[in-house]
């Protein structure tokens, strides 16, 4: 499947939309997560933030944000030059949004951002790719970042490992979702990079794209790890944010927020 305009050139707004289709089929709550997260946001920041968008992807956050709150900014950090391709194309002529490269597992990856305080850094099913230990690390860096009073959104999987039976209970019954409506042709996580693959104007950036992180048909998220919601929250804690805690969930996901 091309999705490309009449000139041969990649169809953003397509690529955007079959993105957050893809996305939906994993979590089918996501919007709602959105809506916590933005709601987080202008309780705590206000409604014109600057933001950081932490492991943009294709600016799903930054996307959604701007159409919430007209006056807020938004930069997007990634290490994915597919998905920032996508976003680049998608916000192309918009003001309010800038993308930036860089690796989070590098310590000095917050030298590449245009702004050295933000209001609120946002992220969503993007940190289970990190080891714990990076992550610890990422935390602090976060915490240097804000503004006193500024916030932090980390919306993951984050199982509970008191509750083994609901866990269980719960991926199976996504799982059997999952399956009903991949039948009906719903893609998913590797059938979407296939379809990526397959278009001329974007094959360049998806083998680039494979080289950094592997072929998603392979696993790509073998070396990453995931903790609980307390674990989080904790962690928020020892990195030097003045509250943490879970602000919402879902049966198989859930969202923490750190208030510096």
């Amino acid at each position: 499947m091309h999705q490309e305009t009449a000139d041969g050139h990649a169809n953003w707004q397509a690529w955007q939309d079959s993105w957050d289709r893809q996305q939906e089929w994993y979590l089918p709550d996501r919007e709602e997560r959105f809506r916590v997260m933005l709601d987080m946001v202008e309780a705590l920041a206000g409604p014109e933030p600057r933001v950081l968008d932490l492991a943009c992807g294709t600016g799903s956050i930054s996307d959604r944000l701007l159409r919430r709150f007209p006056e807020s900014r938004s930069t997007g950090v990634d290490l994915d030059p597919a998905l920032l391709t996508v976003a680049r194309g998608h916000f192309a002529g918009e003001s309010r949004v800038e993308f930036v490269t860089a690796d989070l597992t590098d310590a000095d990856w917050v030298r590449a951002l245009p702004h050295t305080s933000y209001d609120a850094v946002l992220t969503a099913t993007a940190l289970h790719w990190l080891r714990t230990p990076q992550l610890t690390a990422l935390y602090g860096q976060i915490a240097g970042l804000l503004r006193a009073g500024g916030v932090f959104v980390h919306a993951d999987h984050m199982p509970d490992p008191s509750t083994p039976r609901i866990n269980e209970a719960a991926y199976a019954f996504g799982k059997r979702r999952r399956e009903r409506e991949k039948a009906a042709g719903a893609s998913d996580w590797a059938a979407w990079w296939g379809e990526m693959a397959g278009e001329p104007a974007l094959a360049g950036v998806v083998e680039e794209r494979y080289r950094i992180f592997g072929d998603p048909a392979k696993g790509d998220h073998a070396d990453g790890e995931v903790q609980s919601a307390a674990w989080h929250a904790q962690a928020l804690l020892s990195a030097g944010f003045a509250e943490a805690g879970q602000v919402w969930c879902s049966p198989e996901d859930a969202m923490v927020l750190g208030l510096r």
